[in-house]
């Protein structure tokens, strides 16, 4: 368990592209008609990011907290594929709503949100986008190396800049890098004495639940990641819910703020817009919380609203 995760988890490639491979062969056989088929991938899909109700019920009524999920938006957006799949209406463009929820989860699983700020970079070599980002004073207090695949190298120096340019870093976004437990852990000492860090991103990667231990025990002591608000760690192996100690923790950290961020939820395309996602969260303490917004923007974060 704890040797795979440290270790072990960095052989193959990261957890999401099987998650997207598998929205995309479910709308395949939607637009095929085979829908009993495609409501077992669904439920496959399901197992693998943990929500492991198999019932059918549990899943269209919301079965699960959402005061503790590590990836709210992904949870919403295949509550309402199970919706479509299983409660066909009959009137409408069924179809394109399923293709509409696709295309946005696979958008939300997927790194392209975070290759699209990293334009001007698209056609270098990883070390060569690496050494742009780290080259200066952190743009918009955001050290922003999401999409850049990683080695246990080129933390070393992601460590020497972090400890250089520390006092400037409001946000590390570290998405889809292709990060293990052990990465993690050997930025761990740089990033947890930044001064001014609220959020931390290491969405998209390689990560275990092992590592919620060790980020647990650090936000036990105060005087590491003072002013932390999020980390977020949706789209790993099997990191599907946070304990309530990180919760509470965190919210220690913030006890004004009135929300739990979630991850930032783009349009597709220029011009596409945003849809705002219905309902409440709830706090670690139980109490009802309107909509999270995002941690960047302040923006709501958009997941499929209904047509």
């Amino acid at each position: 368990g704890d040797k795979a995760g440290r270790g072990g988890a960095g052989a193959g490639l990261p957890p999401y592209h099987r998650r997207v491979g598998m929205v995309q062969e479910l709308l395949r056989m939607v637009r095929q008609g085979r829908r009993e088929e495609a409501g077992t991938l669904l439920q496959h899909l399901r197992q693998d990011l943990g929500m492991e109700s198999t019932s059918l019920d549990d899943v269209l009524y919301r079965y699960a907290s959402f005061r503790n999920l590590v990836d709210p938006i992904t949870h919403d957006l295949i509550i309402s594929l199970a919706r479509y799949i299983h409660c066909p209406k009959p009137e409408g463009d069924a179809l394109g709503a399923m293709e509409k929820l696709c295309r946005q989860l696979t958008y939300h699983l997927s790194p392209h949100s975070q290759w699209r700020r990293h334009r001007g970079l698209g056609k270098r070599k990883p070390q060569a986008c690496l050494k742009v980002v780290l080259a200066g004073s952190p743009p918009d207090n955001t050290v922003d190396l999401s999409g850049i695949p990683l080695t246990s190298r080129d933390l070393e120096r992601v460590t020497s800049y972090l400890q250089r340019c520390g006092e400037e870093v409001d946000s590390v976004e570290l998405g889809f890098t292709g990060l293990t437990d052990d990465m993690v852990l050997q930025l761990l000492p740089a990033l947890s004495t930044l001064p001014r860090l609220t959020t931390l991103a290491l969405n998209g990667n390689r990560l275990t639940r092992a590592l919620l231990r060790d980020l647990t025990e650090a936000l036990k002591d105060p005087s590491k990641f003072p002013n932390v608000t999020w980390i977020d760690l949706g789209n790993n192996v099997d990191i599907f819910s946070l304990p309530q100690p990180f919760l509470l923790s965190l919210r220690k950290r913030s006890p004004k703020q009135g929300h739990l961020p979630t991850i930032l939820e783009l349009g597709e395309g220029p011009g596409s817009g945003e849809e705002a996602r219905d309902g409440t969260q709830e706090d670690p303490g139980g109490g009802p919380l309107m909509p999270a917004k995002d941690h960047r923007e302040n923006r709501e974060p958009t997941t499929v609203v209904q047509t």
